[in-house]
C-alpha cells in the first residue's frame, strides 16, 4: 500500500515505474525541452561509447539519460547513479535520484564499492568553479558550504570525467538559429576563475593517474592537459575573443586544432547518435594491453 504521507521523490507522490513494477516504452520516457542545458547534455552524451559504464551526477548531467533515450542508445551503455540504480534511465529534475527501466538496484554503499574499485568508464558531473589547472569546486562558496557528498569518490576513480555546466551563471540566455549559437544575455557570474575556494577535483593529480577530464559548456569545450585548461571546441556563431576569452579570469591554452562543435547540437532535431555509436568499436573503452615479449611488454 502507498503511504500518502511518504512521497516517492521531491516531485512525485508515486510512480510504479520508479519502483520497478513496470517498464516504460522508450518513446514514453521523459524528453528534455530544447535549451542551453539540453545542448550541454547532448554534447556530453557524445562522449558515450558502446558498453561504457557511467555515473550520472546531479544537475545537467542527469539529462544525459533523456538524451540517450531520445537517441535510442540506452541499450548500448550502462547508466547508473549514486543512489544505487544500475542501467535504464536515471531521472532528472526534482525526480533526480530515481530511475526507470533499470536492470538492478543495490544499496548505496555497494554502489560506492563499485565506484571506488574503478568500475566507472565515464563519470558525468557538474562544475561550479574551474581554475586555470582544471581543478573544480562544487562545495564551498564564501560562507556557504554545500558539502562534497560522493563527488570525490566518483570523480577521482572514473577513467574519464566529463564536467557539464553553463559557461556563466545568473541570467544566461541563448538562441539557436541555423545550427549556430547566439548569446542573448550573458550570465553575471563566470565559472572560470583565477582561484577556487576549495579543490573538490584535482586535475593534475588525476592526469598523473592517467585519467581524463573534459569540460563541456553550451558554447565551448575544454580539456585538462599538462596542468592547463585547453580550449578544444567552440560553438558555431560564437566569437572566440568576445564570448569566451574575455569572459574568463585567466587565459586558457587555445588548441591549434580548435574545431567547431557539432552543428547538430544546436538544432532540436535528433542527432542520430546511434549511427555514430555504431561506428565505434567496443575496444574504444578498453586500454590497449601490451603483449608479453613485445616491445614495451613485460613477461609475467
Amino acid at each position: 500500500m502507498v503511504d500518502p504521507e511518504q512521497r516517492q521523490t521531491y516531485h512525485t507522490d508515486y510512480n510504479p515505474s520508479y519502483a520497478g513494477e513496470l517498464r516504460v516504452p522508450v518513446d514514453g520516457l521523459r524528453r528534455l525541452p530544447f535549451d542551453h542545458r539540453t545542448i550541454i547534455a547532448r554534447r556530453a552524451a557524445m562522449e558515450l561509447v558502446p558498453g561504457a559504464v557511467c555515473n550520472l551526477g546531479a544537475g545537467i548531467s542527469t539529462g544525459i539519460s533523456a538524451v540517450a533515450a531520445e537517441e535510442g542508445i540506452l541499450d548500448l551503455v550502462v547508466l547508473s547513479n549514486e543512489q544505487g540504480f544500475i542501467g535504464g534511465a536515471p531521472l532528472t529534475g526534482p525526480d533526480s535520484g530515481a530511475a526507470q527501466n533499470y536492470d538492478a538496484v543495490v544499496d548505496q554503499p555497494y554502489q560506492f564499492d563499485f565506484y571506488d574499485g574503478g568500475g566507472l568508464d565515464v563519470a558525468f558531473l557538474s562544475a561550479a568553479e574551474v581554475d586555470p589547472e582544471g581543478n573544480v569546486n562544487i562545495s564551498r562558496f564564501g560562507a556557504k558550504i554545500v558539502g562534497i557528498g560522493g563527488f570525490i569518490n566518483i570523480s577521482q576513480n572514473a577513467r574519464k570525467v566529463v564536467f557539464s555546466g553553463t559557461f556563466s551563471a545568473g541570467g544566461l540566455q541563448v538562441a539557436c538559429e541555423d545550427g549556430q549559437l547566439r548569446i542573448l544575455s550573458e550570465g553575471r557570474h563566470s565559472k572560470f576563475v583565477s582561484g577556487i575556494e576549495q579543490i573538490c577535483y584535482n586535475a593534475p593529480f588525476a592526469e598523473r593517474e592517467g585519467r581524463e577530464a573534459l569540460f563541456v559548456t553550451e558554447r565551448c569545450v575544454f580539456r585538462a592537459v599538462s596542468g592547463r585548461l585547453e580550449l578544444i571546441e567552440i560553438a558555431p556563431g560564437i566569437d572566440l575573443e568576445r564570448n569566451v576569452l574575455a569572459r574568463m579570469a585567466f587565459a586558457p591554452v587555445v588548441s591549434p586544432a580548435l574545431k567547431l562543435m557539432d552543428a547538430r547540437l544546436f538544432s532540436p532535431a535528433r542527432m542520430e547518435l546511434r549511427q555514430d555509436m555504431a561506428a565505434l568499436s567496443r575496444q574504444a573503452r578498453k586500454p590497449q594491453r601490451s603483449v608479453p615479449g613485445e616491445a614495451g611488454g613485460r613477461d609475467r
